[in-house]
């Protein structure tokens, strides 16, 4: 009868354990449902694929010049006797900037002056008293070759008196003028120098495997450390059909200066070079891509869900890249909102770009 009970009570004591055990089994399989609720569409931006002409986009750094450099030369010998040109001056084509002593010359060219119209009155009139058969050919020769070496003489001592006065051939500003009054000049002697900046070059090396991409004409862009948010517009005037030590081809950008953000010569210059590869590429922002560029991926929608795709990307260029591999024309990718998202996640499309 003892053994009867104790039986009995083993059965009660299990039973009861295994109905708590299957009660907490069912509070934790419920507790679980609650946690995971079932995902809903996440909202992303996407952009479509499309084909276009492939740009390339090349940055040099280069500096930028003066269009128009102009060493001023003095051509005669003397001391000077007067300035017209101080450092940072604007001067007109033309004006005097250095005056020679023209003391000398002066006279020599009003003697000249004088003889050259004399002898031209004896020529003219000996032409006319040899039709009237009044003076003879050898007379008339001689009037001629007197008035000949009077012009010449005449011209010399116009030439050498005019260049007394050191005028610049330009319109621009003078950025040097290393002589004083009283200093004695030679023919040769630096005596200012003028630059127009009004018009400016950017002269930049280019690599050799890079410069077949470029021709004369072509437009760029000019960006400046000086200026960050003014781009400037330029075009390839030059490109050298030499290269320099390192291989780079010397190439020259013409650029009009902007009045608003003047530039100088001397500064530096990012020059950007866009070339049109014929070809037509799919091309995408390169923001869908995700992973690396080597092992790329994209989310590519469809019927609202975002399915992971590999590609093969080919060039890049700025904020875009080439598709060779993996994308057709026409198809939805994701832009942005793809770092939330897994493969066959529902997805609500809130901008297309």
């Amino acid at each position: 009868m003892q053994k009867t009970k104790v039986i009995v009570i083993l059965v009660l004591v299990i039973g009861a354990v295994a109905g708590i055990l299957w009660h907490n089994k069912t509070q934790m399989q419920s507790a679980a449902n609650t946690a995971v609720p079932k995902l809903s569409a996440y909202p992303v931006s996407v952009t479509t694929v499309k084909k276009a002409s492939l740009k390339q986009t090349l940055s040099l750094v280069g500096t930028i010049v003066a269009n128009n450099d102009v060493a001023i030369i003095s051509e005669t010998q003397g001391r000077v006797t007067g300035i017209n040109a101080e450092v940072g001056d604007w001067k007109e084509k033309g004006a005097t900037l250095v005056q020679i002593d023209d003391e000398l010359k002066l006279a020599n060219f009003k003697t000249a002056k004088v003889n050259y119209e004399k002898s031209k009155k004896d020529y003219e009139r000996y032409q006319s008293l040899h039709k009237d058969g009044a003076v003879s050919d050898a007379q008339l020769e001689t009037a001629r070759q007197s008035f000949e070496a009077s012009e010449a003489q005449f011209i010399v001592a116009r030439r050498q008196y005019t260049d007394t006065k050191i005028t610049t051939p330009i319109s621009g500003v003078v950025t040097s003028r290393p002589v004083n009054i009283g200093a004695m000049v030679q023919p040769g002697t630096a005596v200012a120098n003028v630059v127009d900046i009004s018009h400016l070059k950017v002269q930049l090396g280019v690599p050799e495997q890079d410069v077949f991409k470029l021709k004369a004409g072509d437009k760029v862009e000019v960006t400046t450390d000086v200026y960050p948010e003014a781009v400037f517009e330029g075009r390839i005037k030059t490109i050298s059909a030499k290269s320099d030590n390192v291989h780079n081809y010397p190439v020259e950008i013409a650029l009009d200066n902007d009045k608003k953000n003047p530039l100088k010569a001397g500064m530096f210059g990012r020059v950007s070079f866009v070339s049109i590869v014929d070809r037509q590429s799919l091309i995408v922002p390169r923001d869908v891509l995700v992973g690396s560029v080597k092992s790329a991926q994209v989310f590519v929608v469809q019927n609202g869900v975002a399915k992971l795709r590999n590609i093969t990307v080919g060039q890049q260029m700025g904020t875009s890249a080439e598709i060779l591999n993996g994308l057709s024309e026409g198809e939805t990718v994701v832009l942005s909102g793809q770092n939330n998202i897994r493969d066959n996640q529902a997805v609500a499309v809130v901008d297309k770009r």
